[in-house]
């Protein structure tokens, strides 16, 4: 599937479609789960582990597609007009409109497109709480980095939600790794209702 899924962000980029088809008849692709990025790939794979699924077994792929603004592109080549998979996704509010445009114009249904309200990172650190997300970071080997973030000017008077929201995206290749890393620490009952739902639906 991962094959998969580079052959599509070729095709995306103005690549050759075939590979795409083959691929997608080969691994019986039958849905394309349209992500913003690789946290939220890292944070839908860990949860589906975490229930015991294999999602490239059951044909779901899902996809980053690096930034809401390419949701389109997207749509269009793997929903009905192009593939002719069945199209979902998982986005920050402020995106949806990009998905909503997006998948209408692609003649895909838009409410199958499950919202956080700030991102997903916002939605993992409310449910896990600050003081756990702290204990994380610091099982990470990320006290030191966490500390010296904290003391900072800027994070003074912001809420412990909005610093350790802020954390999370201060390096790179960090929301990636604790997308993961906060999925699989949190509670079964409190999953974020949005990833939840996501995982529900495939």
């Amino acid at each position: 599937m991962a094959v998969f899924r580079e052959a599509v962000r070729a095709w995306v980029g103005g690549g050759p479609e075939e590979p795409v088809r083959e691929l997608a008849g080969r691994l019986a692709v039958r849905v394309a789960v349209l992500l913003e990025g690789p946290s939220d790939l890292a944070a839908v794979d860990a949860l589906a582990a975490r229930r015991g699924r294999d999602l490239a077994a059951e044909g779901v792929c899902a996809l980053p597609m690096g930034g809401a603004m390419n949701v389109g592109r997207y749509a269009r080549l793997l929903g009905p007009t192009g593939l002719g998979l069945r199209l979902t996704g998982l986005c920050d509010e402020r995106e949806l409109p990009y998905y909503t445009r997006g998948l209408e114009r692609a003649g895909a249904a838009p409410d199958g497109v499950f919202v956080c309200a700030a991102d997903l990172e916002d939605e993992l650190v409310r449910a896990l709480g600050p003081a756990r997300v702290a204990e994380l970071a610091h099982a990470e080997g990320d006290h030191r980095a966490l500390r010296t973030f904290l003391n900072q000017p800027a994070q003074q008077g912001r809420t412990a939600q909005q610093q350790f929201r802020r954390f999370l995206g201060t390096t790179s290749g960090r929301k990636i790794r604790y997308g993961r890393v906060l999925v699989e620490a949190v509670e079964p009952c409190r999953v974020p209702a949005p990833l939840d739902a996501l995982l529900a639906a495939l």
